[in-house]
């Protein structure tokens, strides 16, 4: 399946005690529907407050709905604030995770003195204007494989830290402001082979400095070579986060 879901509703993907989860929701729609209780792979485990426009999971499961008549189903039996987009049967033995190639990721903020009261829960807003084009050639230094440890949060095990980015970049883009006319939103959007826990937020924390003109837009390629996380910038918060789309073969 190929799922959006709005974040701020829930705390993360992955299922907790006690706690309204994307997959949590999907599992008691699944059996409700079907009877069956199934686990549902997603691509990766979006934490709390972090949004999907193209999340994509897996599952099994022997029933005699068609896969259209089984989307509208689930989508009856789960909040608004998730929609299942596509639903197919594919092949025994694949895998959300194992098997996706590259994942895309958006992270929005707005910035000056006029913020929009509608997409605070959406955007990371900063009352002082950015300087989108340093942050655009940071960015852009990040390009290509390196080892990312000094973006990775605590926490996480992982085989190795090393990443390829194929594509990444900052830019402004123009949008009608509720209440206060035109304004603009500023696009962070990052494609790679693999993300490690928090990287894109750190990123984004970083840009911020450089955005801000607190540090000169060759820092960044001065703490990924040192490869120390406490040399970094904070971590963006999770609510500007969307998970934008999902490659397999």
């Amino acid at each position: 399946m190929t799922l959006a879901y709005d974040g701020a509703a829930f705390a993360g993907w992955q299922v907790q005690p006690q706690k309204r989860t994307i997959q949590g929701m999907l599992e008691a729609a699944l059996k409700q529907v079907t009877g069956m209780q199934q686990r549902i792979t997603a691509s990766g485990r979006t934490d709390a407050g972090v949004h999907a426009l193209g999340q994509v999971a897996g599952f099994a499961c022997d029933t005699s709905l068609e896969p259209a008549g089984l989307r509208r189903a689930l989508n009856a039996n789960t909040p608004e604030a998730i929609f299942i987009l596509d639903l197919e049967e594919i092949e025994e033995g694949f895998h959300a995770i194992r098997d996706a190639l590259r994942k895309r990721y958006r992270y929005v903020m707005s910035d000056g003195p006029e913020m929009d009261v509608f997409s605070r829960a959406y955007c990371w807003h900063q009352w002082k204007r950015l300087d989108v084009e340093r942050m655009d050639q940071a960015a852009r230094r990040l390009l290509g494989r390196h080892d990312f440890v000094a973006f990775q949060a605590a926490g996480a095990d992982r085989l190795t830290t090393e990443r390829t980015i194929f594509d990444i970049g900052v830019k402004r883009e123009p949008y009608m402001q509720s209440g206060a006319g035109q304004g603009s939103k500023i696009l962070f959007e990052v494609e790679a082979d693999g993300f490690l826990y928090n990287m894109v937020r750190n990123i984004v924390g970083t840009l911020m400095d450089i955005g801000h003109g607190r540090k000169p837009v060759d820092w960044i390629s001065e703490v990924l070579a040192a490869g120390d996380r406490k040399l970094a910038g904070q971590t963006a918060p999770a609510y500007g986060l969307f998970l934008v789309k999902v490659e397999y073969s």
